[in-house]
């Protein structure tokens, strides 16, 4: 049985999900893209997952500065997670937003919570690269913030 591919990918928007921005330094400078496909693998040890797009300009950065960031955005940063998301020059994707270097990645002042990781494998799935990461450090904002950022159908959304 063959599944159409735009069938599979209009089922499967029906699963909520996150967004985030995933940064690393690389060796042309910080890099960044934003990204739904984000999950928690293992508590011992403490593993993270991001899926990466082969065609990702962000992911040979991650390859060659062996460390990335999850930034988890809130409801109302739908233009800071369409930068990231567009074809822009990584430079003038961190020129539109406030970062700082915490642990040897770009960590977004913003960002509802932050997790940086070691890239510990990758794993080629077909048109992605899974990463797993070991989590080194973490970060979350206190309570009262903004509800997450949520991609939905297709769409952004918050709770």
């Amino acid at each position: 049985m063959t599944v159409d591919p735009r069938a599979y990918r209009d089922a499967i928007g029906h699963w909520a999900t996150g967004v985030a921005v995933v940064t690393c330094d690389g060796p042309e400078g910080p890099a960044g893209l934003t990204t739904n496909a984000v999950t928690s693998v293992s508590l011992d040890p403490l593993l993270l997952l991001v899926c990466f797009d082969n065609t990702s300009r962000t992911l040979p950065a991650v390859r060659a500065a062996g460390r990335f960031a999850v930034n988890v955005l809130a409801a109302g940063q739908e233009e800071l997670a369409a930068i990231f998301a567009s074809k822009r020059v990584q430079a003038e994707k961190f020129e539109q937003v406030t970062h700082r270097i915490e642990h040897g990645v770009p960590v977004l002042d913003d960002a509802l919570a932050w997790v940086a990781c070691d890239v510990a494998e990758l794993h080629p799935a077909g048109d992605h690269t899974i990463g797993i990461g070991a989590v080194t450090h973490v970060f979350r904002a206190h309570d009262g913030v903004p509800p997450p950022l949520l991609f939905y159908r297709g769409r952004y959304a918050s709770t």
